[in-house]
C-alpha cells in the first residue's frame, strides 16, 4: 500500500489484506507513519501481484477506519498469511479501501 507523506513524497509498504465484496481490508498499528498518512489524506494505491496479472495496481481511498483493540482482524490475516506469531499488542485499527480505479494488464 502506498500512502502521501506529509511532504508530498510516496510512502509504501507490502501489507496483509482481504477483499470483502466491497472493501480491501487491511490491517495496521496507529504508531505508524502509515496511520498518520492516511488519517490526513485517505487517498492510497495498492499493488497486487497474481499469476494471472502480475501488474495489478487498485487506487482509492480508506473510507472508514475501525479500531481493532484485541488484534481480531490481524489474527485472522495473521492466519490467511500463515503468520508464525501471534498478536504483537500494539495498537491496531482495520483500514477499509474503497477502489476507485483498477489498472492491470489482464483486468
Amino acid at each position: 500500500m502506498a500512502t502521501i507523506r506529509p511532504d508530498g513524497s510516496p510512502q509504501s509498504s507490502p501489507m496483509w489484506f482481504v477483499w470483502d465484496g466491497a472493501y480491501l481490508k487491511f490491517t495496521h498499528a496507529t504508531n505508524r507513519q502509515k496511520y498518520q498518512n492516511i488519517r490526513r489524506d485517505p487517498s492510497v494505491a495498492v499493488s497486487i501481484t497474481t499469476v494471472d496479472d502480475p501488474y495489478a495496481e487498485f487506487r482509492g481511498a480508506v473510507e472508514r477506519i475501525e479500531e481493532d483493540p484485541a488484534g481480531v482482524f490481524y489474527e485472522t490475516l495473521a492466519k490467511r498469511y500463515g503468520a508464525p506469531w501471534g498478536y504483537p499488542g500494539d495498537p491496531r485499527v482495520i483500514f477499509f479501501m474503497k477502489i476507485e480505479h483498477i489498472a492491470g494488464q489482464n483486468l
